[in-house]
């Protein structure tokens, strides 16, 4: 019987073009699996908790597979090392019942996004925040972002190809969101998201309005009636990818 193995990791999104393997061009999912095949010449594609966008980064991504293999977990963390490029990290593998699954088995993931507000952005920290340092009401960005907890149709923060959900395959776009807050760390105003499950773009699209709101361009009831609109012109912007994070993922 197959060992369902669950991996538990950490990369730097920036030069890949996300999670989901494509045809000629570097993907998280699709190194993956190149390196397990080096390892145990299998051909297997592991199952993410979620599809993270090209240039977006996580600190502790879930995946499972299937393997016939019987190198032992620690020995598998090591050499998955060894092939993987730097900015590719497991973090953890595990052996777990067969029927777990790193999406469907999913609780609650947290997702955090990076707005760095001093005027020059340190070359270190480019490629994980996003560098606004225009004027803003920060504020009124975090009055806006608790607008959007508890459970909603998040149709007009979702990308227009709703189908391309980060959960896979659902087409609902209502989705339960426990907290949503902005904090001041310093020079960067940091975000952090924990819901049950996101939409495409969704996290990126929330902060873009967010931000909106501190320049003055909406207001904080326009929050509700953004979501009820359930039309994403009626949104703001995507926020850039750089700035954004997957931080866990709960089961």
């Amino acid at each position: 019987m197959p060992r369902n193995l669950k991996l538990t990791i950490a990369y730097d999104g920036t030069e890949f073009s996300g999670w989901q393997v494509q045809p000629d061009t570097a993907t998280i999912q699709g190194l993956l699996s190149s390196a397990i095949g080096r390892i145990t010449g299998e051909n297997v594609l592991p199952q993410g908790s979620g599809r993270t966008d090209a240039g977006v980064h996580a600190l502790a991504q879930v995946a499972n597979f299937a393997t016939e293999s019987l190198i032992p977990a620690q020995n598998f963390l090591r050499a998955m090392n060894d092939v993987l490029p730097a900015v590719i990290r497991i973090l953890e593998v595990e052996e777990v019942p067969a029927d777990f699954h790193a999406r469907k088995s999913a609780q609650a993931k947290t997702y955090r996004y990076r707005i760095y507000r001093g005027d020059i952005c340190p070359p270190f920290l480019a490629r994980y925040v996003w560098h606004f340092p225009y004027p803003l009401v920060e504020k009124a960005v975090m009055d806006a972002a608790r607008e959007v907890e508890g459970e909603h149709d998040f149709t007009s923060f979702a990308a227009v190809d709703p189908e391309r959900n980060q959960e896979g395959r659902d087409l609902s776009n209502v989705r339960t969101i426990f907290s949503s807050k902005f904090e001041r760390a310093g020079e960067e105003m940091v975000y952090t998201v924990r819901g049950r499950g996101f939409l495409h773009h969704m996290v990126r699209n929330l902060v873009g309005t967010f931000i909106l709101v501190g320049k003055g361009t909406l207001q904080l009831s326009d929050i509700s009636r953004i979501l009820q609109m359930k039309d994403r012109s009626a949104a703001g912007a995507t926020a850039p990818a750089s700035g954004l994070c997957l931080v866990s993922v709960e089961y």
